[in-house]
């Protein structure tokens, strides 16, 4: 199958195929006799894997050593469920820094309520809370 029908099949551009392909995330395809690139079962197996678990937010080089374990002929299963904890855990993490800022945010703004909203120089207002707010 041609490019276009692999990312048809994934639902990945032929431009992030290609990009793929160029830090060997995909095999180089081989080529028919006009030069298109050729593609087949093995290539949509492999591509459904690295564009899921891209979706998953799994970094090029954690997909990368996954692979390398497929193509070895070793289960990366182990591998891929610390990977999929790490970033449940880092998830977690941006979660609660996020929740963090909503409340400071919304604290701000409560305040910020109290003072005028005309002033231009913003020395007596939100504004200068905004500023003084490391």
């Amino acid at each position: 199958m041609k490019i276009q029908d692999l990312s048809q099949l994934t639902g990945v551009s032929a431009k992030t195929i290609r990009y793929y392909e160029e830090i060997s995330l995909l095999p180089p395809p081989t080529r028919t006799e006009n030069n298109y690139r050729q593609y087949g079962e093995q290539d949509v197996d492999r591509l459904r894997l690295v564009a899921g678990a891209r979706r998953l937010d799994l970094s090029l080089d954690d997909i990368q050593e996954i692979l390398a374990l497929r193509d070895h002929r070793e289960a990366p299963c182990r591998v891929l469920l610390e990977r999929l904890e790490q970033k449940a855990d880092e998830i977690a993490e941006r979660i609660r820094a996020l929740q963090q800022m909503e409340s400071e945010l919304r604290g701000l703004r409560t305040l910020g309520l109290t003072f005028p909203v005309d002033d231009v120089d913003g020395k007596n207002c939100v504004c200068h809370l905004v500023s003084e707010h490391l």
